[in-house]
């Protein structure tokens, strides 16, 4: 089976076709399921809003323009229920120390040196992570975590560039 485009797959969901969606979640959900955790920091609220946001897909599938890509939709989808999400729950901040813990255990491997200095320098980002507002927070995950440029951030989150950069 050859894999279709995303643009093929919209215009699949649009025109009624439920296995379109299924090939989207499937193509696209750990970018949704990563983004919400790291945003949230709580596996379970990352799993509804994975739910959520394709939920969002399906229901406004003829707004989606199929000429544009469809991952910057979804990460403004994520974060914007994820920071819903954060405005309503105020006992985020013990979860960002778990999942900082779980990514920089997944983006190194576990030597001793590593271990060592990953809990060195770890404790420093933890602090900086912290002190940030949920808004910067969101850019520190989207461009750290996520990879996405500053142009990429700046559209998912409808913000100018300077901002981003700020």
């Amino acid at each position: 089976m050859e894999d279709k485009l995303d643009r093929d797959l919209i215009l699949e969901l649009q025109a009624g076709e439920l296995d379109a969606l299924g090939d989207m979640y499937d193509r696209h959900r750990h970018l949704v399921y990563r983004t919400a955790l790291a945003i949230t920091c709580d596996p379970d609220m990352a799993a509804d809003l994975l739910q959520e946001v394709f939920l969002r897909l399906h229901r406004f599938a003829e707004r989606i323009d199929p000429s544009r890509p469809l991952q910057p939709w979804l990460y403004r989808m994520t974060v914007n229920l994820s920071y819903t999400w954060i405005k309503r729950k105020s006992r985020w901040m013990r979860y960002i120390n778990e999942m900082a813990e779980r990514i920089v255990t997944e983006r190194r491997p576990a030597s001793p040196h590593n271990i060592a200095e990953r809990d060195e320098s770890w404790r420093w980002v933890r602090q900086a992570i912290l002190s940030l507002p949920v808004q910067q927070r969101m850019v520190v995950v989207l461009y750290y975590i996520n990879d996405l440029s500053l142009k990429e951030i700046s559209e998912i989150l409808e913000i100018p560039v300077g901002t981003v950069k700020s």
